[in-house]
Order: structure tokens, then C-alpha cells, then sequence
């Protein structure tokens, strides 16, 4: 009986730490979403302009605007920085991810984050084409660009590859430290590749910032459904360890 209850005790732990991290989640999303909302609010009326230009300015030489802060290696960085979010290290990196998954048996698993990185994919090409919003004219181009500014591709799709991936790779290993050491190399790498568009004059400050924020909801919400799939059977779940006894 003394066991019985323990594992009883052991579950019901389980059941509400996965409620709550669930509730917890979604509330993430939900903040993330209003944050685009405001932004592309905002941006369509013009409201962000001098936060844009006071940005953009204030990482440029004063009274050279085609001179970023800092050496010549610094800007060298920026531009291996920006490369992380580039759609060819994007696309090595999911197919490398799902190739191990796939080699890990878990195959629903590996289908599921390529149709999660395809779908923001679409979700960031669907963004920019709808606001169509103008490149920053006011400074160089550090870095070759091709599609409209709003939001910002690099950022959002960074966010989506790195942070999905970071979920749900991350769950193959039974320690949570080693959950977190993952996650959190996946955010400094996300925010670095923004802040990179940013300091190469490539894209407005606010472009970076709704792209993190709709890249951040729509990784969130993979995770949030890959974790209900496992649940349900649908993908592979990963086991976090014995109950005690």
C-alpha cells in the first residue's frame, strides 16, 4: 500500500506540473500574439518611426551613417551572426534534426517539426507579403536583402527553427538541466540573429521585434501540441524518468 500511494502521489505531481506548465504556455502565446498585434498596429500608422530611425542611428558612426559602431571585425561578425538565420543554415538545420529523430525511431516526431519549420515558413513569407512594409532607406545595406521588411524573416524564422527544434530535440534527454542548457542556447542564438539584422541596417528595430514575437508564439504552440500528440499517442513520447520506489 505504502508504494501503491506513493506512485499515486508521484502521478498526481506529474499530472499538475504538465497543467501547469501547459497554463503557463499559453499564456506565452497568448502575450507574444498581443505583442505582434500592438507592433503591426503601430507600424501601419506610423507610430514607430522615430523609435525605428533613434535606433538605427544610435548603432551608426555619428555623421557616418554607412559606418556601423565598432571595427571592422564586428560588422564581419554581424554578418556570420545574420548567416544563422539565413533559410539555407535553416534548412540544414531541420533536416539534420529530423534526420536524427528519424534515426532515433521517432519518426512521427521528425515528420512533425518538418511540417512545424514548413508551416512558419509560410507563416513568415504570408507576413511580409500582406504588410509589404519598405527595407530602412536611411542607412546602407550591410547584408543582401530581397523581400519586404515587416516582420522580420531572419528573426521570426530563427525563432521558429531554433526554438522548435530546441523543444522537442530537447526532450530525448531525461535531465531537465540539460532541457534548459538547450533552450537557452536556442533563445541567445534567436536574439542574436535579430539583433544582427538590426546593426547591419537590413531591417527596422520593430521588424526584429515582431518577428521574434511571432516566431516565439508560433514555437510555443508547436511545442504545446507536440507535447498534447505525445499524450495522445499520435508522436513518440519521451519518457522523464521512473517513479520513485
Amino acid at each position: 500500500m505504502t508504494r501503491l500511494g506513493s506512485l499515486r502521489r508521484w502521478i498526481a505531481r506529474r499530472a499538475a506540473g504538465v497543467e501547469l506548465g501547459l497554463a503557463v504556455v499559453l499564456a506565452l502565446v497568448a502575450v507574444s500574439l498581443w505583442a505582434f498585434a500592438e507592433l503591426a498596429d503601430e507600424v501601419m500608422e506610423g507610430e514607430t518611426r522615430a523609435f525605428d530611425i533613434a535606433i538605427l542611428f544610435a548603432l551608426r558612426t555619428p555623421g557616418d551613417p554607412a559606418d556601423p559602431l565598432g571595427p571592422a571585425w564586428v560588422e564581419e561578425m554581424a554578418r556570420d551572426v545574420t548567416g544563422l538565420g539565413g533559410i539555407g543554415v535553416l534548412t540544414f538545420l531541420t533536416l539534420a534534426a529530423a534526420g536524427l529523430l528519424w534515426l532515433q525511431r521517432r519518426r512521427w516526431t521528425a515528420l512533425y517539426v518538418l511540417g512545424a519549420v514548413g508551416s512558419g515558413v509560410t507563416l513568415s513569407n504570408a507576413a511580409k507579403a500582406f504588410f509589404d512594409r519598405p527595407r530602412p532607406d536611411l542607412v546602407p545595406h550591410g547584408s543582401l536583402v530581397y523581400t519586404a521588411s515587416f516582420p522580420s524573416g531572419h528573426s521570426l524564422m530563427a525563432a521558429v527553427v531554433y526554438l522548435t527544434l530546441a523543444a522537442l530535440v530537447a526532450r530525448s534527454f531525461p535531465e531537465r538541466r540539460l532541457r534548459a542548457y538547450v533552450v537557452a542556447l536556442a533563445i541567445l542564438v534567436t536574439l542574436a540573429v535579430g539583433a544582427s539584422r538590426v546593426y547591419l541596417g537590413v531591417h527596422w528595430p520593430t521588424d526584429v521585434l515582431a518577428g521574434w514575437a511571432a516566431g516565439g508564439a508560433w514555437a510555443l504552440a508547436c511545442a504545446a501540441l507536440a507535447h498534447a500528440l505525445a499524450r495522445r499517442g499520435a508522436i513518440e513520447a519521451v519518457d522523464d524518468g521512473p517513479p520513485p520506489g
